[in-house]
Parts: structure tokens; C-alpha cells; sequence
């Protein structure tokens, strides 16, 4: 007896479509529908016309059976649209960004269509660096417990003015009065003047970096200027060790001439000493170089400010000068030194940081914010707009120019985003970081420090 036949065995389950398939099998439906010409019930009745429409269920089934058997033409139509939407996307973010709602103009860089706005936002990664002077000193006799920064202060400035203007930093200007060419009680008055802005800056952890790249991550700089060579006591070891204590700018000269430099005065005609820089002068730009110091020419002569940018090996500063051309005193700064300054054969990396005092900025009552304006345009027309910054000299002055609150007027005259993020900051740290490689590349070459001794001095050889 013939063994029976064994059952047929059933085909083999077709593999079940995976939920990506799914995902693609609605699409294509969604596209093999679109593609048709006319709905069914749309059609004129004619032979062709079909007596009886399969279910949403079916035709889903169906589409779900056509992608899984048809992986290479699903995915080919699908890629197909997501390229079309890409591309549309970037037509509108690329080509037409002022569709855009402001929400979403930080998505493709762009700033709200409303200046103060869009001023403020560039403020947010920008922030201005400004000015606190001896204030400390002339209302509190340098008692830091006796202040208190955290709210409203006398003066410009405090905490919350600072967080409220956006302002990212600001140097500490530890200026006290002339004694020029004697040392006498200046070096310890420095001190002491260094001493209560480490103390204040202790006190405010806010305030607590002593580096200009703390404005990166949100605390508020804090950095030490000596404003004027006359408190060095005519030493360039007292250069060194206010350095040592965080000193990062030295003002050449005050309203008077010193050992080191001619200044040019607060009135028209003052009379020279050296000629611009003495060879004092020359050594202490020097000394300075090798340590990072960076040089300040506000307050010196023309010819002080024409061979410091000739004779120094790093980038210098204006930190509180304006433009001569708008605004005709001493204390500006003449076009023939501001086309000394760029990065060009014959000129010097620098920037020149708009002072906010009245009588600098324009005539008596003329002071707006825009006549600051005009000084800031003025200087990028002649330095060029990397060379522009804003020094104000907040508490060094008295008064203000009228509407100086209204940060939106250089975004309304041109400048884009890029061009005030530089005015702002940006400009000062790029120099301020030439500065630091400066003094690098000087102690890699193994430069020396400078030990060249006062003349005039009797206590010590002169050798």
C-alpha cells in the first residue's frame, strides 16, 4: 500500500511590513491619490466608470502591500517630496528672511524689524564696555563696607544699571591727581585705589572675573586701568608689579606732562616737553609690550600718540577720545593719527573708544546722542568701523549727552549686527587679545624686562 500523499504544505507567511513601511505606504497613498486627475464621483458616468468604490480600508491595505512590494519607488517618491519641502524651506530662510515673524529671525540670524529691539538683542552678545572710576574714594574714603552696589548707587553706575544697559564689563579707572614729575604720594594713593576695586570686585560675585572673556559666560568683567604715567613714581618696576596686581591698561599721560610723554593738555597751546614720548617713554612701551599691558593714548599729545603707534609692538587703545574733525579740542583725536591706525603697511591695530563727556562731544548744550553718533561714524569712515568703540568715561564726567539712552540710533543710520557687536566689545577684546599674544610671542623670543632708571633720580646709579 502507496503512502498517502503528505498535506500540501501552506506558502510561506509574507514577511509583515514593518511600521516604517506603513509610514511610507500612507504617504505614497497620500501621493498616488494626489497625482490622479478627479475624484471617482467627480468623473462623467461613461463605460470606464467603476460600479463600486473599494473601502478607505482596502485602499489602505492596498497602498500597504504596494510599498512593501515596491520598497525602491516608495522611499524614491517620499525623498522626492521632503526634497521639495526642504528646498521651499530654504528658499524662504535664505532668500526672503523678512517673512519670517521676529520669533523666529534668530533661527537665520535675523534681528528684529524694531531698532531698539534688535539693538538689544545685539546687546545680549555684545555687551558695551564701559567706565567706574574714584568714585569709592572722593564719597566713601576707599570704605568698601560702607557701598553697596547691588542696588541704586550715586553716580552712573551700579549692578542692576549694569545688568539693565547690558552691559558685559567695564574697567576700573584707579586715576588720582598730578604730580607729575616727582613721585611722591601718588604710587601709594594707586595702591590703595587698586586695593578698594579688589575689594569691591570680591564683594559682587557678579562682578568677581578679572578677564574680559567673562563676558562670554554672563558675569560682568572687571578690569584695572591706570590713568595716567605720573602714578608709576617714574618706575617701570611699579609698571611691573601693578601689572602683578591686574592692572591691563596705562594711560601714557594725564592733562600734564610726565617723565614718560608730552600730553596734550585740557586747552589749546600747551607747550611740549619731550617732543612726544621721552626715551624713558620709549622703554615703558616696551616693558609694557612684554607684559600685556596695553598702551593708552587718550590725554597725549599728537606727537606722543604718532610715535607710540610707530614705536609699539602691540595694539593700542583711546580709551575715553573722540573725533577732532566733529568736534574741534585737544583731547580728540586728529584725522592724520586716526589714518595711523588699521592693519594696513605703516599702521597699528588699535581702537578708539568714544568718550561721552559733553564738552569733548560737541558745544556747550549741543551734546545728543547724536553728535556721539557722528563721532563714532566719523572715526569708522576715517579708521574703519573695526577701530570704533564706545569709552563714555561713566562717572569721570558730570553729565551726559541728552537721549544717550537711545542705543538703536547707529542700527538706524546702517550699521548692521556684526559691525555694533565690534563697537560694543568685540573691537576692545580683539585688541586687548593682541595684546596678550604680544606679550607671548616677546617672552618666547626671550625679551627681557626693561630696567632703564629715571634721570633725574639721585638714590639710585644710573648705569
Amino acid at each position: 500500500m502507496s503512502p498517502s500523499p503528505s498535506p500540501e504544505r501552506p506558502p510561506p507567511p509574507r514577511d509583515q511590513p514593518s511600521r516604517e513601511q506603513v509610514n511610507q505606504a500612507a504617504i505614497l497613498g497620500l501621493s498616488r491619490n494626489y497625482v490622479s486627475t478627479q475624484r471617482i464621483d467627480d468623473r462623467p458616468a461613461d463605460e470606464n466608470t467603476r460600479l463600486w468604490q473599494p473601502s478607505a480600508e482596502a485602499i489602505a491595505a492596498d497602498n500597504i502591500i504596494y510599498a512593501h512590494e515596491h520598497p525602491t519607488k516608495a522611499r524614491g517618491i517620499i525623498w522626492g517630496l521632503l526634497t521639495i519641502l526642504v528646498a521651499g524651506a530654504l528658499v524662504i530662510l535664505l532668500g526672503a528672511p523678512q517673512l519670517l515673524p521676529d520669533a523666529l529671525g534668530p533661527l537665520v540670524g535675523r534681528l528684529p524689524k524694531d531698532p531698539l529691539r534688535a539693538a538689544l538683542r545685539i546687546l545680549d552678545a555684545a555687551p558695551v564696555i564701559v567706565y567706574l572710576p574714584i568714585l569709592l574714594r572722593s564719597r566713601f574714603g576707599n570704605n568698601v563696607s560702607a557701598i553697596d552696589l547691588s542696588e541704586e548707587f550715586v553716580g552712573h553706575v551700579d549692578i542692576p544699571r549694569l545688568r539693565q544697559g547690558k552691559v558685559g564689563g567695564f574697567f576700573w579707572s584707579v586715576y588720582r591727581g598730578k604730580d607729575f614729575l616727582g613721585a611722591s604720594w601718588r604710587v601709594r594713593d594707586t595702591l590703595e585705589q587698586i586695593d578698594v576695586a579688589r575689594l569691591t570686585i570680591d564683594k559682587y560675585p557678579d562682578a568677581r572675573c578679572s578677564r574680559p572673556d567673562a563676558i562670554t559666560n554672563g558675569k560682568i568683567a572687571s578690569l584695572l586701568g591706570v590713568e595716567g604715567g605720573h602714578q608709576l613714581g617714574n618706575s617701570l618696576a611699579v609698571l611691573r608689579q601693578y601689572h602683578a596686581l591686574g592692572v591691563r591698561y596705562v594711560t601714557l599721560t594725564h592733562t600734564c606732562h610726565n617723565a614718560f610723554a608730552d600730553s596734550c593738555g585740557f586747552e589749546p597751546g600747551m607747550i611740549p616737553l619731550h617732543g612726544g614720548l621721552s626715551a624713558l617713554g620709549l622703554r615703558l612701551i616696551d616693558e609694557m609690550n612684554r607684559l600685556g599691558v596695553l598702551v593708552d593714548l587718550s590725554h597725549t599729545s599728537d606727537d606722543t600718540a604718532r610715535q607710540a603707534l610707530k614705536h609699539s609692538k602691540a595694539p593700542v587703545i583711546w580709551s575715553h577720545s573722540s573725533a577732532r574733525a566733529v568736534h574741534d579740542v585737544p583731547r580728540n583725536v586728529p584725522d592724520d593719527v586716526l589714518a595711523l591706525v588699521g592693519t594696513g603697511e605703516g599702521q597699528t591695530d588699535a581702537v578708539v573708544m568714544v568718550n561721552f563727556a559733553p564738552f569733548f562731544v560737541a558745544d556747550p548744550g549741543n551734546a545728543t546722542v547724536y553728535t556721539v553718533a557722528d563721532h563714532v561714524e566719523h572715526i569708522a569712515k576715517i579708521a574703519g568701523k573695526l577701530h570704533v568703540g564706545l569709552g563714555s568715561d561713566y562717572d569721570g564726567i558730570d553729565s551726559t549727552p541728552v537721549g544717550l539712552e537711545d542705543i538703536a540710533e547707529l542700527y538706524t543710520r546702517g550699521w548692521n549686527k556684526y559691525e555694533l557687536a565690534g563697537l560694543t566689545g568685540a573691537n576692545l577684546l580683539r585688541v586687548f587679545e593682541g595684546a596678550e599674544k604680544a606679550a607671548r610671542d616677546l617672552k618666547a623670543a626671550g625679551t627681557l624686562p626693561a630696567f632703564d632708571v629715571y634721570p633725574m633720580r639721585t638714590d639710585l646709579p644710573i648705569l
